[in-house]
């Protein structure tokens, strides 16, 4: 009876033991998700790359740590509480951006669960763009050695080409399309420019696309500021009514050759929010502002920061450019 009494005390006193390290475990493990959840919240976020658009810089497939505080921090539910910012800084030119879809499917899906995007700052608040009639920059500076241009070569010379782009190792570069006078069309960063007009000499020239007299022809375009009031003209009026209507909240709509504003016609219109223009790398894809216009500054989420997911590892920890 003794012994029984003895054996029944030490099982007990084991589940009691066994119980208190459960407990530190879920503990410990419920620590750690909050403190995940607390860094994605207030310090850094991730996200991966979903498209071509910004190679070379980042490819598709990367996985990204985003800097939360590189433009103050973006206070959680702003469709809820309202937009605030932490320590405000000033987004640079040339930033690699993550930021919320302005132009989401659904318009009343709310801010913060809208779909990321990430591209270049092209374009601060105040600043004029010339923009041709594809809504591509042509007046800027690259900010970027990775961004890319379209040029054009005789179709001709395909064979020569894709030999040229094996010899270089320029992967994965395909045909954007064709000029009306048959010559093709394809994106090349300036450095990969330089590579395959040293290795083709007289053999095969490049043509800028926007060399054209139809690419040439560019009109100024300013990126929105608040407080600024910003002119009506023919070329910028569709994506004034646009951004009036989806981020500032107000009734407007074009009759005839007349912007409206509240049943009002207007020749110029002031701003209440800070908007940004945005680039992609690669032209052809337009996971950019010439597929959702201006920028406001309260979907910006912060500057692309490092890869920490890459596709090759010597790309592991390198800082986004």
């Amino acid at each position: 009876m003794l012994c029984f009494l003895i054996n029944g005390r030490k099982r007990a006193k084991g589940r009691c033991v066994n119980n208190r390290k459960l407990n530190i475990r879920w503990k410990l493990a419920a620590g750690t998700v909050l403190a995940v959840l607390l860094v994605k919240a207030l310090l850094v976020t991730s996200c991966f790359i979903p498209s071509s658009g910004m190679e070379n810089s980042l490819y598709q497939g990367e996985g990204v740590l985003v800097n939360k505080w590189s433009y103050g921090l973006r206070l959680p539910f702003p469709s809820v509480w309202g937009y605030h910012r932490l320590g405000v800084s000033p987004v640079q030119r040339g930033d690699v951006v993550l930021f919320n879809n302005p132009k989401p499917e659904n318009p009343g899906q709310r801010l913060e669960f809208r779909k990321l995007f990430i591209s270049r700052c092209t374009g601060l608040p105040g600043d004029t763009l010339m923009l041709n009639h594809e809504m591509m920059d042509v007046g800027s500076p690259v900010f970027s050695p990775d961004a890319k241009s379209l040029y054009t070569y005789p179709g001709s010379k395909e064979d020569i080409l894709l030999a040229l782009l094996d010899v270089v190792g320029i992967k994965g570069n395909t045909l954007v399309g064709y000029t009306e006078n048959g010559d093709y069309i394809r994106s090349f960063s300036a450095y990969e420019l330089y590579l395959l007009s040293q290795k083709a000499g007289d053999y095969l020239t490049f043509t800028p696309l926007n060399q054209t007299e139809k690419n040439k022809e560019a009109y100024p375009f300013v990126v929105p500021a608040r407080g600024y009031s910003v002119k009506v003209y023919p070329w910028n009026r569709a994506l004034l009514c646009n951004t009036i209507v989806q981020h500032e909240g107000r009734q407007a709509q074009i009759k005839g050759d007349t912007l409206w504003v509240e049943g009002i016609p207007v020749k110029e219109y002031t701003f209440s929010k800070n908007y940004y223009w945005m680039s992609a790398n690669d032209p052809v894809n337009l996971c950019d502002s010439r597929l959702f216009g201006f920028v406001p500054e309260d979907h910006l989420i912060g500057k692309a920061w490092c890869i920490w997911f890459p596709v090759s590892w010597e790309r592991f920890l390198q800082r986004v450019q």
